[in-house]
């Protein structure tokens, strides 16, 4: 479940077509299925749509119906649940706050008053410019390092209140930060580093010992590849 996006009033496009090559990657989808089945693919398509329109209008919806051999109302009902759909215009980036339980704990209160501070709007708003659009969400599925804020579809983590607004200021410029830890973990690791299998040792092989000429083993570091394997 999301927060619904406000705002004024908006205009329907008349007409939506998909692109050649997106019509290609929808083609590619529908013929993952069985024939008769093809409305399978009803979310892949919506989701195409959606990308090349920036949201997703009723005459996309109409269009991704008409190729499948859906009723329209079959696929209006799948695009109002699923809340990864935007029914209505959103900014060049959408913030994702999310505020359950762990995110709250981690304080993701900052996060979304940095937001509503900096960007001079509440949730389900949009900054006039069209730039931001601020949605308040569940689970993201990324605990360990919360809070988190989703944007369009990059993970930012580890935020506080100042973190976020120094990410604001980079996406207005133009500038989108890595996603990731904003602290610099790695991974989901301890925020302290890690603190089991801090001794770095050599690389997965088949090593021989200079003075025995007898081969030694020695275990990878965790997170390192390995040598292939021998076929012989």
């Amino acid at each position: 479940m999301s927060t619904p996006i406000e705002g004024p009033p908006f205009e329907q496009p008349a007409s939506f077509e998909f692109t050649p090559e997106n019509l290609e990657r929808a083609n590619a989808h529908i013929a993952k299925y069985p024939a008769g089945r093809q409305a399978s693919a009803v979310l892949p398509l919506l989701w195409i749509a959606q990308e090349q329109h920036g949201w997703l209008p009723r005459a996309a919806m109409d269009h991704v119906a008409e190729i499948l051999e859906m009723a329209p109302i079959r696929v209006y009902e799948v695009a109002t649940f699923y809340t990864m759909f935007n029914l209505r215009p959103v900014g060049r980036y959408l913030l994702q706050a999310c505020t359950t339980t762990p995110c709250w704990l981690r304080g993701s209160d900052d996060v979304v008053g940095a937001c509503e501070r900096k960007l001079g709007i509440g949730i389900g708003g949009s900054t006039p410019d069209g730039l931001f659009t601020l949605v308040e969400v569940e689970c993201l599925g990324a605990c360990v390092n919360a809070p988190i804020l989703q944007v369009n579809d990059d993970f930012y983590e580890d935020l506080d209140g100042p973190a976020t607004e120094a990410l604001l200021d980079a996406l207005r410029a133009g500038r989108a930060p890595p996603p990731g830890s904003v602290i610099g973990r790695h991974g989901s690791e301890p925020v302290t580093g890690r603190t089991t299998l801090t001794e770095a040792v050599a690389t997965a092989s088949t090593r021989h010992s200079r003075e025995s000429g007898n081969p030694e083993v020695v275990m990878p570091l965790p997170g390192t590849p390995g040598p292939p394997l021998s076929r012989g």
